[in-house]
């Protein structure tokens, strides 16, 4: 499976060959540098590390100065293995947004925006409880019961209460990539991606 890291720009819209008007989110994707390489002989699993974004190097640790330095490549911030690409790589190769194709689809992991502690209207859908009339007061957003009062005498695991809502890892799948931009290094997916802009994605082929 062949991926990349990228980093969400934001949300525009294109129109097709039938002049529908499509929803779509511009990513810079790469290039990304291969830091390791694992083999099931010495790491127990197959698997390819890439490296995105330059980092400082008074920000990176001296382990991570040396690992870097075996694949001949500056620090970088954002590091995420994947499974076998489908060609065979070497340590310090580049992979740009080349690898996509108009007309391919994607799965894309993000992290969702954070929107603090919320209420189960907004963080599960909740409807309320009853009408905003017959004398309730300051309960139309509020929860309901929670379980029986003396049999299990608990709240049960899984519960749905209100709580710290976002920045969960999210995966939208099947995204169709609509343009590929190499000299930029931009790829326009259809649809939303999770994250706010300027965060981290993962692109899966």
């Amino acid at each position: 499976m062949s991926g990349i890291i990228g980093k969400k720009v934001g949300m525009t819209s294109i129109f097709d060959a039938d002049g529908k008007n499509i929803p779509c989110t511009v990513i810079e994707a790469g290039p990304c540098v291969v830091t390791q390489v694992k083999t099931a002989e010495k790491d127990g699993y197959v698997s390819v590390q890439l490296g995105f974004d330059e980092a400082k190097e008074k920000n990176t640790t001296q382990p991570l100065k040396g690992h870097f330095a075996k694949a001949n490549t500056t620090p970088k911030r954002k590091l995420v293995e994947f499974d076998p690409f489908e060609e065979s790589l070497n340590l310090g190769d580049t992979i740009t947004v080349n690898i996509f194709n108009e007309g391919d689809f994607v799965d894309v992991v993000g992290t969702s925006k954070g929107k603090g502690f919320q209420g189960v209207v907004k963080r599960h859908g909740f409807g309320g409880v009853g009408g905003q009339t017959h004398g309730q007061h300051n309960r139309m957003r509020a929860p309901g019961s929670l379980g029986a009062a003396s049999y299990p005498s608990r709240v049960f695991k899984g519960m749905r209460m209100a709580g710290r809502m976002g920045g969960d890892r999210v995966k939208i799948q099947n995204l169709q990539v609509l343009k590929v931009y190499a000299d930029q290094n931009l790829v326009v997916v259809s649809g939303s991606v999770p994250g706010a802009k300027g965060s981290y994605v993962i692109l899966d082929k």
